[in-house]
């Protein structure tokens, strides 16, 4: 199937479409706040991939993917893209991420990805990947030092 946009129409609605601050990195960093995490910093262009969340001093980095635009595997496939312009945009899209991945962790930094619909179907999950990650990295979590009583 041929893009039915012109170059100009895809260039507007790509635009439009956002690349930080979306609704499932917001509830993310809620979470975190929540379970007392702070001391973060957001798309830091200095990292490769720039981390939707990046804790400087322990050197953990934070990414939350959208399943189309990062290429879920159960969300996209190559075979039935609708035109050739998006098959090489997602794979570009991919290459990039697992470049990044290798970047940062050749730095000595942890990366945790997560996508955009684990946090919206497990958000405590997605919560307890990113606080497993900041204790193996040394970080004391204010839970471990003061656990919340149960609700």
């Amino acid at each position: 199937m041929a893009d039915h946009l012109s170059k100009e129409g895809r260039a507007r609605n790509m635009a439009a479409i956002r690349g930080k601050d979306t609704k499932p990195e917001l509830a993310l960093r809620a979470a975190l706040r929540h379970a007392g995490v702070s001391g973060y910093r957001l798309h830091r262009k200095d990292l490769p991939g720039s981390p939707d969340v990046a804790f400087m001093r322990w050197k953990v980095a934070v990414f939350v993917d959208g399943v189309f635009w990062h290429g879920h595997p159960d969300h996209w496939s190559p075979e039935r893209a609708a035109s050739e312009y998006w098959r090489e945009k997602i794979e570009r899209n991919i290459r990039r991420d697992r470049e990044a991945d290798k970047a940062l962790s050749e730095r000595g930094w942890r990366v945790i990805r997560v996508w955009d619909t684990e946090v919206r179907d497990d958000l405590p999950g997605c919560t307890a990947k990113v606080l497993a990650a900041l204790r193996e990295a040394g970080r004391p979590l204010n839970a471990d030092v003061h656990p919340r009583p149960p609700s």
